[in-house]
């Protein structure tokens, strides 16, 4: 009866819910800010929307973020951030986010919008740190005999090429960024967390990242459980947990401006299939730095 009760009271409008507890879901899955047409990655533009309807849902008692994000952006994650600490303040609802596999780097910095923190004990969380990555290609290309030919305006306007050797100057510079970026994050979980935290700045804030259960002892998580059984020991038996997701084309494809990119790729805006094939290799290597 239970079960029946909850299924009904779903596919009811909300103002029909009455008395009943309602806490939104919202999933928040996969790489950050990676996007193409066919792969909607995580960013402000696709879940805006999602999280509006959430916080404004009638009789919303809480809102629960699901988190299951290796990372990426730091520009996307921050906006992300942003916007669920807005609409908490605005609606004065509190924020609880459930980590499934991973809340890493961009995706820890999402959930710090919370005002818990809550895993499975093998979820993977931390990883407070910025990183890039790119390759070297200057000997291939002269095996191959081609020929580099950059026309510019601006000294530093090729910095870091991939096709012409390694300058430490340029790399000097990224890094003063990536640490300009870095402090900007350890602020931002130093302000969430507060005094929860517990532990060396040292090891909270190198980049590593541990199990749910060595992260509580640091203070960066709060405790264990899973969505349905923690918001019903908060809320009640009955609480309704409707998940928020974005509209869907007749395609099953996101509708542009909610959840997808509009950026152009191949022909007529359509993705070429070496962006697809680029875009799934640097998920696949965000994940795999988790081991998953």
């Amino acid at each position: 009866m239970t079960r029946l009760r909850e299924v009904l009271a779903r596919a009811m409008p909300s103002r029909f819910w009455g008395g009943i507890p309602v806490v939104p879901v919202v999933r928040l899955t996969g790489p950050i800010g990676l996007s193409t047409p066919l792969r909607p990655g995580l960013t402000l533009a696709a879940m805006a929307r999602v999280l509006d309807k959430a916080f404004a849902m009638r009789g919303a008692k809480a809102v629960a973020l699901v988190i299951n994000s290796p990372g990426g952006s730091a520009v996307q994650s921050h906006l992300l951030y942003t916007r669920i600490k807005q609409l908490a303040a605005e609606k004065k609802l509190p924020v609880l986010a459930f980590v499934e596999d991973v809340a890493a780097s961009g995706g820890y910095m999402i959930a710090c919008a919370a005002d818990e923190i809550i895993c499975d004990l093998s979820s993977i969380v931390g990883s407070i740190g910025v990183m890039g990555a790119s390759f070297g290609f200057q000997e291939a290309i002269q095996k191959l005999g081609i020929e580099r030919r950059i026309y510019t305006a601006g000294e530093h306007k090729v910095s870091l090429d991939p096709f012409l050797p390694e300058d430490p100057g340029d790399v000097a510079r990224l890094l003063a960024i990536q640490q300009e970026i870095h402090n900007n994050f350890i602020g931002l979980v130093k302000a969430s967390r507060g005094g929860r935290l517990n532990g060396p700045e040292k090891t909270l804030f190198s980049g590593e990242y541990w199990t749910a259960e060595t992260a509580r002892g640091f203070g960066l998580v709060d405790g264990f459980g899973d969505t349905r059984s923690i918001l019903r020991e908060r809320f009640g038996e009955k609480v309704v947990t409707p998940m928020i997701t974005p509209s869907r084309g007749w395609l099953g494809r996101t509708v542009p401006g909610v959840g997808s990119s509009d950026a152009a790729g191949g022909i007529f805006g359509r993705p070429g299939l070496a962006e697809e094939i680029v875009s799934a290799l640097e998920a696949r290597a965000l994940w795999a730095r988790y081991g998953l």
